[in-house]
C-alpha cells in the first residue's frame, strides 16, 4: 500500500485557495490570491524540496491540473519542474477529456475506487497538491495517510478550505514541526485512528 500525501498551504483559518497569485482561483469571487508571496523564503524553498526529494506521482483535480500544466512544461531553471514534469500525474475531472501534459492519466470511473486501486500499487508515494474540491472526496473516504502543510500567519475569512464540511473524525500525529524566519509554520501530520475523546 502506498502512502498518499496532501501537501498544501493554508491560512490559520484553514483557506487554501489561490496561495500562489491574485489570478490563479478568483472563483466565488475570492480577491485575496497570492496570500503567501510576502512570508516566502529560503528555508521554504529548501522544504519543498526536502518534501519532494524522493520520487512521487501527482493526483489532481482538474483546476490545478489546468494551472501546472500551463507553467511547469515551460519553467526555466527551477529545481522543481523537472520532477514535476517527469511524475506520473492521475487526473480526477468529470470534464477534461484530453491532457496535454506529459505522463497524464485521466481517471475514469468511480474516483473513489479509482484512488483506493492506486493506493493498492506498488510505486512512490502519489501527491496531492491544491485541488481542493478533490481534498475533500479524500477527507470523506479517509484516504489521506499524510498531511505536509504550510500555515502561514494570515487570515482571510472567506475562501475554500482545506477541511470542508465532510471531514470524517479522526486522529493524526505530529511527525515533524519547524518554523520558518517569517513565521510559517511546516507541520508534517500522519493519519494515526480514530479521534479520542474524554472528560476532564
Amino acid at each position: 500500500m502506498r502512502k498518499l500525501v496532501v501537501l498544501s498551504f493554508v491560512t490559520l483559518d484553514g483557506v487554501m485557495q489561490a496561495p500562489g497569485g491574485p489570478q490563479e482561483d478568483t472563483s466565488g469571487g475570492f480577491k485575496y490570491g497570492g496570500w503567501t508571496v510576502g512570508y516566502w523564503d529560503d528555508f521554504m524553498g529548501k522544504v519543498m524540496d526536502m518534501q519532494m526529494a524522493q520520487p512521487f506521482d501527482l493526483l489532481l483535480g482538474r483546476k490545478t491540473y489546468e494551472i501546472f500544466a500551463a507553467y511547469w512544461p515551460h519553467a526555466k531553471n527551477q529545481p522543481l519542474a523537472d520532477k514535476l514534469n517527469k511524475a506520473k500525474k492521475y487526473v480526477a475531472s468529470t470534464t477534461l477529456s484530453k491532457l496535454d501534459w506529459n505522463n497524464s492519466t485521466l481517471i475514469t470511473g468511480d474516483t473513489v475506487d479509482e484512488i483506493k486501486k492506486l493506493k493498492k500499487q506498488d510505486g512512490p508515494e502519489i501527491q496531492v497538491h491544491g485541488s481542493s474540491n478533490l481534498i475533500q472526496t479524500l477527507l470523506k473516504n479517509d484516504l489521506v495517510d499524510e498531511f505536509r502543510l504550510k500555515i502561514f500567519p494570515v487570515t482571510i475569512g472567506t475562501g475554500k478550505r482545506l477541511f470542508g464540511d465532510g471531514t470524517i473524525p479522526a486522529s493524526f500525529k505530529l511527525i515533524e514541526g519547524k518554523i520558518s524566519t517569517t513565521g510559517v509554520i511546516v507541520a508534517t501530520y500522519a493519519r494515526y485512528g480514530k479521534i479520542k475523546t474524554g472528560s476532564f
